[in-house]
């Protein structure tokens, strides 16, 4: 593929004889906006590292453009990173932070000051020139590392939690600048988080991560809607994740009902997870509903109530916009485009069902939060 920037084929890391990545291969596409996403120790930014040429694989190979970079040291790479401690240096005022890399390069003085005044103003900090660092907020020394970086003109930006952190609007603002940052740029961000919604309101690809391991690669549209684990599904949003049935295409069984899906391809009576979102459960009278179930908790969510009932032993979570009283019996219905099957994983019985959830909030004290049953 002629489009493509980056490839990593086959590589295996370990550190102290601990697998921290396993035999992933990945390829990033020029001027995409592809994100890595996982928890903790899950090998995303060991991945980024290896893409900067700060640590070497154990085995595999990685390219850029059709070269190997193995070996390659970082200041020969045509990557920059940025991390979550932006390493600014505080005895240098805004300009010559960002002039920096420039004057490495023994650019004539002109063209620093023309490149540092085009990189402010992209970042909106035109006029900071003769600031200090240490009168900058949070955000602002942040747009002053995103200048930096960009000003040796990259191929690919690395970004490594760069706004973890900053304060929740500030974060959602700056989410908002970087993706018009890399359109209007159009030069290749590689972005590691924990966070889903950041992943799914940036992304052009998202690469789920779990054990060193690469659990699923897709548009956050195709990982939201099509998880391929019970792992995915449940780090991509909520999720109802419960055991069932494929009894034949496009019929599952759940929560003792027989259901219309949209699924096929799977063996007949072959046990199967089964995906439902929170918001595509609509709350119905129980004479018109499928299953029914008893409302064990509520909680106000501003937009929605989110309702944990309880069906057949297992804890699910509902949004809605209408109360329910924790204590009632209350009837669902889910239409055959909610429900997604998938195969059974390593992952299968870990996550989807909210007993925990719901008990830990049944913990709290705050009836202003929660409105227990009585």
């Amino acid at each position: 593929m002629s489009d493509v920037i980056i490839d990593l084929k086959n590589i295996s890391i370990a550190f102290d004889e601990e697998t921290v990545l396993d035999n992933i291969s990945l390829y990033i596409r020029d001027k995409e906006f592809i994100t890595l996403l996982g928890p903790s120790g899950c090998g995303k930014t060991t991945t980024l590292r290896l893409i900067a040429g700060f640590i070497e694989p154990d085995s595999g190979e990685v390219f850029f453009e059709g070269k190997k970079m193995n070996g390659v040291p970082p200041h020969k790479r045509q990557v920059n990173t940025i991390f979550q401690r932006y390493a600014l240096f505080p005895n240098l005022n805004v300009y010559e932070n960002v002039a920096f890399g420039l004057r490495i390069r023994k650019l004539p003085e002109k063209e620093i000051r023309e490149k540092v005044a085009e990189m402010l103003e992209l970042v909106n900090l035109k006029g900071f020139n003769k600031r200090n660092i240490g009168s900058l907020s949070g955000g602002q020394q942040q747009r002053v590392a995103i200048a930096r970086a960009l000003a040796v003109d990259p191929r690919v930006l690395l970004l490594d939690e760069p706004l973890g952190a900053l304060d929740l609007k500030l974060r959602k603002d700056m989410q908002i600048e970087l993706k018009n940052i890399q359109k209007r740029l159009g030069i290749t961000f590689i972005y590691v988080t924990h966070d889903q919604e950041e992943a799914l309101s940036m992304s052009d690809t998202i690469v789920v991560m779990d054990n060193g391991k690469i659990q699923q690669i897709g548009t956050p549209t195709d990982v939201y809607n099509e998880p391929k684990n019970a792992f995915v599904a449940d780090f991509i949003g909520e999720s109802n994740i419960i055991e069932g049935t494929m009894r034949a295409d496009f019929r599952v069984e759940m929560a003792g009902h027989k259901f219309k899906c949209l699924d096929k391809g799977f063996g007949v009576d072959e046990s199967v997870d089964v995906v439902v979102r929170p918001e595509d459960v609509d709350v119905v009278p129980i004479e018109n509903s499928m299953i029914s179930g008893k409302v064990t908790s509520i909680t106000f969510k501003g937009v929605y109530y989110e309702i944990i009932v309880e069906i057949k032993g297992f804890k699910w979570m509902i949004q809605s916009t209408d109360y329910r009283a924790p204590g009632s019996i209350i009837g669902l219905n889910i239409e055959p485009d909610a429900i997604h099957i998938m195969k059974k994983s390593e992952y299968s019985g870990l996550y989807g069902d909210y007993s925990f959830f719901s008990e830990e909030f049944e913990d709290m004290s705050d009836a202003s939060i929660i409105l227990e049953e009585e």
